[in-house]
């Protein structure tokens, strides 16, 4: 048996309360080891593929603090300590831990906390807004010095004090301000006036810009991205005569990557407002070989004309729920070789069994630490067939 690993003292001074991490206390190589071990132990049980079968690839690591470039604070009035809170929720329970930095996300976000919570003591609406979503982005290529933008959730509409002061603070710390009265489509900026509703981040081995709105999804951790879009268009060994399938692609994360060495891209993506970025990524870095189109990958469509294209490569990179409705269409096709990005090794591993039913044979995998000092495993894996 493997001896436990010694315990480290947590950086964090609430990380006994704070769910926003759960693993500072172990060491940043043994929490990479456990990780692998989930990975493995997953393909196992569920997929019946052995670790002795595939190779193991190196973890893709990073910064392990500072690093994280988005987040859902969690907002409440506490009338028993006489203040508002602002941070992320409490490991057990539904309070919001009582923080004032934070040890883990990125520049520009963690000093906001306490003036955060002093401008919203002294908003009239302080009881009715529960949480704020946070994002930041890259002012510069080769450094992450960050642009932030706030998105403020609130349940009644705000005075026109309230909304004075929101601006104020935008104009004091240089950042976005948006709200969000009701659902995702409700949500609009309010500070600055003018300009794109964008951030912006940097591939710069591609020669990349991305923009992003502040509720897109993207990659938390900005440098292990870089290394994983680098590490994944390396898997997929590209010529100048490939063309790739990317489904859920997102706003073009990698398919952009991959465009700049290949033939063609064609991206596939659920989400209208993410396809609507990437093709604004595509024209905005002079990219005409990819091309981005709106498809519900749980219900697709072999007869729709992207469908029934050749492919030589196929990325895959789902939500958590997987991507098992799209190994038919995949295997129906003439690509031989598929990444599969994955944020659930789960999930991952029951794909694999079916993968390998219709004739792929897992070559590589290994984790991602996107999400250091948690129990969250992202994973890439290569699979082939002859």
């Amino acid at each position: 048996m493997t001896p436990a690993p010694d315990p480290v003292t947590p950086r964090c001074a609430v990380f006994d309360v704070c769910g926003g991490c759960s693993r500072q206390d172990m060491e940043s190589g043994a929490q990479l080891l456990e990780k692998q071990s989930l990975l493995q132990r997953h393909l196992r049980e569920t997929a019946g593929i052995e670790p002795e079968s595939y190779e193991l690839l190196p973890p893709v690591t990073g910064p392990q603090w500072n690093y994280r470039r988005k987040a859902r604070l969690a907002v409440r009035m506490v009338r028993r300590k006489g203040r508002v809170l602002v941070g992320f929720r409490e490991k057990r329970g539904n309070y919001v831990t009582v923080m004032d930095d934070c040890e883990v996300l990125a520049p520009g976000l963690a000093e906001l906390i306490r003036p955060l919570r002093v401008l919203l003591d002294g908003l009239a609406a302080r009881e009715t807004i529960p949480q704020i979503e946070v994002a930041a982005g890259e002012a510069a290529e080769h450094r992450f010095r960050p642009e932030a933008a706030l998105v403020l959730r609130h349940l009644r509409p705000l005075d026109p004090g309230d909304l004075h002061r929101l601006t104020e603070f935008a104009v004091r710390w240089k950042l976005q301000m948006y709200l969000q009265p009701g659902g995702v489509d409700s949500v609009h900026r309010i500070y600055p006036r003018y300009g794109p509703e964008r951030l912006y981040y940097h591939l710069p081995e591609f020669g990349l810009r991305l923009a992003f709105h502040p509720m897109d999804f993207l990659q938390v951790n900005a440098a292990v991205n870089r290394r994983a879009v680098r590490l994944v268009t390396d898997l997929l060994a590209l010529g100048p005569e490939d063309h790739v399938l990317d489904l859920f692609c997102g706003l073009g994360n990698f398919s952009l990557p991959i465009a700049g060495r290949c033939a063609g891209v064609t991206g596939i993506e659920g989400s209208a407002d993410l396809v609507a970025r990437a093709e604004e990524n595509a024209r905005a870095n002079g990219l005409e070989n990819a091309r981005f189109l709106t498809a519900d990958l749980y219900r697709w469509n072999t007869e729709a004309p992207w469908a029934a294209q050749a492919y030589t490569r196929v990325l895959l990179d789902p939500p958590r729920s997987g991507a098992l409705e799209t190994v038919p269409l995949i295997a129906a096709g003439g690509a031989r070789r598929l990444i599969y990005v994955s944020c659930n090794p789960e999930t991952l591993a029951r794909d694999a069994r079916e993968l390998a039913r219709r004739g792929f044979h897992l070559k590589s995998a290994g984790v991602m630490d996107m999400f250091p000092h948690t129990l969250h495993i992202e994973a890439v894996a290569l699979f082939e067939r002859p």
